[in-house]
């Protein structure tokens, strides 16, 4: 029996690398709406958009407003006339087409989908968020996806966890793990929920905050012994799955 088996599993560079997918989207709508596509501007949006997601966490910012703001803060900073609007919907459609999966999400997904249940716990755009799913595969093996824009309550609140177990049926919180990149929003949301935690720590980052997580992890497959149980790390990828909720 699996030491969790109920896994929430945030989705941006936790399973999918967003940076990457974020760089290709920025590209093509930069180069749509005649906005000069240099290091320097991206770098202007990214600032922006990490500023109001953080806002978004703190609840000072609704995400239907966030994320036309960010667009209308950048034709701002960089002096340009535009739709802050329709810039944000083709942005949007073209990030929901990338899906850049980190090394080796889509295998360990599965096997660990053998002996637990797998959800998503997102703040992100659900259309961006499911149509990323979809196109990497990972969506089947999925058994919930929760998206704060359809929960009305962002991560770090505890009652998006609630709303997701509860969906789930999960009464045991002692058999759930949080895991994803944000200490911000995954550690301290699932700690404030009464959950085990595991920061992916992909970039080694050091962590001189006060949040702190029960797991650290430098790559996806250290979920293995973190989750299973000898005898099911010995028989990866054949075991038959069971939910013990």
């Amino acid at each position: 029996m699996a030491y969790y088996n109920c896994l929430l599993f945030d989705v941006d560079d936790t399973l999918l690398d967003f940076s990457a997918a974020e760089r290709q989207a920025l590209q093509e709508t930069f180069q749509k709406f005649e906005i000069p596509y240099t290091d320097e501007n991206v770098s202007c949006y990214q600032s922006i958009n990490t500023s109001l997601w953080a806002a978004l966490e703190k609840g000072e910012i609704k995400k239907d407003k966030l994320v036309v703001k960010r667009f209308e803060q950048l034709l701002q900073q960089l002096d340009l006339q535009g739709n802050p609007a329709a810039i944000n919907e083709y942005y949007l459609n073209r990030l929901s087409e990338k899906a850049v999966l980190f090394e080796d999400a889509d295998v360990v997904l599965k096997n660990l989908s053998e002996v637990a249940t797998i959800a998503v716990v997102s703040n992100g755009v659900e259309k961006v968020q499911k149509g990323r799913l979809q196109r990497s595969g990972l969506l089947p093996l999925m058994d919930a996806v929760f998206v704060s824009e359809k929960l009305g309550v962002t991560k770090p609140n505890r009652k998006f966890f609630d709303i997701a177990l509860q969906t789930l049926g999960v009464n045991n919180k002692q058999k759930v793990l949080v895991i994803g990149d944000s200490l911000k929003a995954d550690i301290q949301g699932g700690n404030n929920a009464g959950l085990a935690t595991c920061w992916c720590n992909f970039s080694q980052a050091e962590n001189h905050g006060k949040i702190k997580p029960q797991y650290e992890i430098h790559h996806l497959q250290e979920l293995y012994e973190l989750v299973m149980e000898q005898e099911e790390l010995d028989d990866i990828g054949n075991t038959a799955k069971r939910h013990m909720l």
